[in-house]
């Protein structure tokens, strides 16, 4: 973390305990943070304080995490603040569903905090990410400008999260080769160990219903992954 700015981060949790472990720990890591309690609460904070991330609680008060999941990604300023997800429960219905929602990334209680801080500072690192080959790739009318981060088709911007804009990039720059779900949770996730193939798939989705016409160039290879058509 060079120079006097320190990245934001909005931790929201119902629970004293686990917010005070978890802001030492980010702090500790480097990160300036804010904390709110409740889903009112952490949706002023993220609308005035405009956070680098959200760590973001599955149970909350009144507006649960979900609701709040979906509200931050409707409303256009913070559209792509990464969110990471917590959830106690274990049931994999809440974690799709919090994927599904815009969620780049969850992690379930009990927790390492360390692992929480490593998991922050990768997902950060995606929107600065160093494209392996040419800063701008062009199909047709879909442009990818990784130096300015931007995605358009027919000269109209896609707003993607940092965790679809690096899955797009990353099978762009690897066109004409099925990237197996194992490879992609390797290289955008940067999962050591392979939790959840299906966090693929989730953000597989997302993706192309945010490009609309221009997933055209995104292919299934049933059983194995997918590709990015160069055609």
């Amino acid at each position: 973390m060079q120079g006097s700015v320190r990245p934001k981060i909005l931790v929201v949790d119902d629970e004293p305990e686990a917010v005070e472990l978890v802001e030492f720990n980010l702090k500790q890591g480097g990160f300036d943070v804010l904390t709110a309690s409740d889903g009112a609460e952490a949706l002023k904070k993220a609308h005035s304080a405009l956070p680098s991330l959200i760590i973001l609680d599955l149970m909350l008060p009144e507006v649960d995490g979900l609701e709040v999941c979906k509200m931050l990604r409707r409303d256009p300023a913070t559209a792509s603040v990464p969110i990471v997800m917590v959830t106690a429960k274990a049931a994999e219905i809440d974690r799709i569903l919090g994927l599904e929602l815009g969620a780049d990334d969850y992690i379930t209680k009990p927790f390492s905090p360390r692992e929480l801080v490593l998991r922050v500072k990768k997902i950060l690192q995606r929107g600065r990410a160093a494209p392996e080959e040419v800063d701008t790739y062009k199909f047709g009318d879909l442009l990818i400008d990784s130096p300015r981060h931007l995605v358009s088709w027919r000269g109209k911007q896609v707003d993607l999260t940092a965790t679809e804009f690096k899955l797009l990039t990353v099978l762009a720059q690897r066109r004409g080769r099925v990237q197996s779900r194992e490879q992609l949770l390797r290289d955008v996730w940067e999962y050591n160990s392979l939790i959840d193939t299906r966090t693929v798939d989730t953000h597989m989705r997302r993706l192309r219903e945010k490009l609309g016409p221009a997933a055209k160039y995104l292919d299934t290879v049933r059983g194995v992954g997918y590709r990015f058509l160069d055609a």
